[in-house]
């Protein structure tokens, strides 16, 4: 018997990190689904058995909340709440031999490439014929496309490669192919996810594809936008651009993390560029398509980095204005190149740091979203809170992005678009009127 109350199996999936992790729980649901397993994404009914937390191991702060989680679950275990939990994800691949037996309340560990072996705990057959076929966890009108596995670069602080193995690229027609059925179930913005976008193709085809995926997925009928994420520096495609420059639905829209500005903080993170490049690269970019609006992320904190290192980045920021920026501590992980150094600065100076740096950006926002009242933008709506609509712009990614509040008493609906006259600019957000 299945179980001891002969019920009928029902799934909840957790998923802890990133938009790549939560591509695999949704994957992993529609696999449930069409061997009629009912399953659901993070439901708070309790009305489920089981659990799959999906983890993350990429920092110190993800990995706490992942064991977090799994025991939150334990104890729901413990207590007949639960009758099984499984834990999978780049925590699990990781770690699991150290994790199964100081947890020994999970019934099964999985790595991140063994979604058969989980399908059989539920006596589920995988089904190849199924590639595309997801529940997605997000709103309706969005949804990620991860378009590549794994990564081939060696910074000196990443342990994704450690977790998710080599890059291996995904051939073009079964992503447009993806794209078609995301697009025929609601979905109006796809993003491109991937350890690294920039090098796409290079493993299945013998060259970078990128620009010929986005030619190829422009053109999937009803697909209103198509943003890029992770783009890697060294090397960048340019060709990329012509293509942006060529097709209205793709937006203009590219985030690139650089993670620092100091030389000697690049050559130690064998980033594979220096600040110069950085700078003539961006310059390129903006020539090449006027208005874009770059993203980028930053790391601080990094063993070795001098309060001048700090003030070169602020420096940097100051003068490239960058439209998007995040700033995450440096994490110490243990099997990167990075893990033989010493690891010198203190938490607390590793986030005044980063503090300090988002203050500089902080400001550039501000400028940069005041020059914005007065003009109008095609935007598309995510939801509606405290009775107003919340908005994104071509340059607002979901959740780590501007937002665009709409006051209307007009009803909109998620998913639409609609054009907004900005009204009012805050350091991160921007207020209008629909038009």
């Amino acid at each position: 018997m299945k179980t001891k109350t002969l019920k009928k199996d029902k799934v909840n999936i957790i998923t802890l990190g990133c938009s790549k992790n939560m591509v695999d729980s949704e994957v992993l649901s529609g696999q449930l689904l069409a061997n009629e397993i009912d399953v659901v994404h993070e439901s708070a009914k309790k009305d489920h058995n089981i659990v799959v937390v999906n983890t993350c191991g990429f920092i110190d702060k993800a990995k706490e909340e992942s064991i977090n989680t799994i025991l939150e679950q334990i104890e729901l275990k413990n207590r007949g709440r639960l009758e099984k939990v499984y834990v999978t994800g780049c925590l699990s691949e990781r770690y699991r031999g150290d994790l199964e037996s100081e947890i020994p309340g999970v019934d099964a560990w999985f790595g991140t490439m063994e979604l058969p072996l989980i399908l059989k705990k539920f006596d589920a057959d995988y089904k190849a014929e199924l590639i595309g076929e997801r529940l997605l966890a997000t709103p309706t009108h969005y949804a990620y496309l991860k378009i590549a596995e794994g990564c081939n670069r060696t910074c000196s602080f990443c342990a994704i490669p450690l977790m998710r193995g080599g890059h291996v690229s995904r051939p073009i027609e079964q992503l447009v192919a993806e794209a078609e059925k995301l697009v025929n179930s609601g979905v109006k913005e796809i993003m491109l996810i991937a350890q690294e976008l920039t090098y796409y193709g290079l493993d299945l085809y013998k060259e970078r594809r990128l620009a010929d995926l986005l030619r190829a997925l422009a053109q999937v009928k009803g697909l209103e936008w198509i943003r890029l994420h992770y783009a890697y520096p060294h090397k960048f495609p340019m060709e990329v651009l012509d293509v942006m420059n060529e097709f209205p639905n793709i937006c203009k829209y590219i985030d690139m993390p650089l993670q620092h500005a100091a030389d000697n903080m690049l050559k130690s993170m064998k980033r594979q560029i220096t600040r110069v490049e950085m700078e003539d690269l961006i310059t390129a970019i903006r020539a090449k398509v006027p208005g874009i609006c770059l993203r980028t992320t930053l790391i601080t904190g990094y063993p070795g980095e001098t309060l001048e290192d700090v003030e070169e980045t602020k420096r940097f920021l100051e003068k490239m204005r960058l439209d998007r920026v995040g700033v995450f501590t440096y994490s110490h992980e243990e099997g990167t190149s990075a893990y033989e150094l010493e690891d010198n600065i203190p938490a607390e100076e590793k986030e005044r740091r980063a503090q300090d740096i988002m203050e500089t950006q902080q400001e550039i926002s501000l400028e940069k979203n005041q020059e914005k009242v007065g003009q109008v933008f095609r935007v598309i709506v995510d939801k509606k809170e405290s009775g107003r609509y919340l908005a994104r712009t071509e340059f607002d990614s979901v959740e780590v992005d501007n937002e665009v509040i709409i006051n209307t008493s007009k009803r909109l609906k998620p998913g639409e678009f609609v054009n907004v006259r900005i009204t009012k600019a805050y350091d991160y957000d921007l207020e209008g009127e629909l038009v």
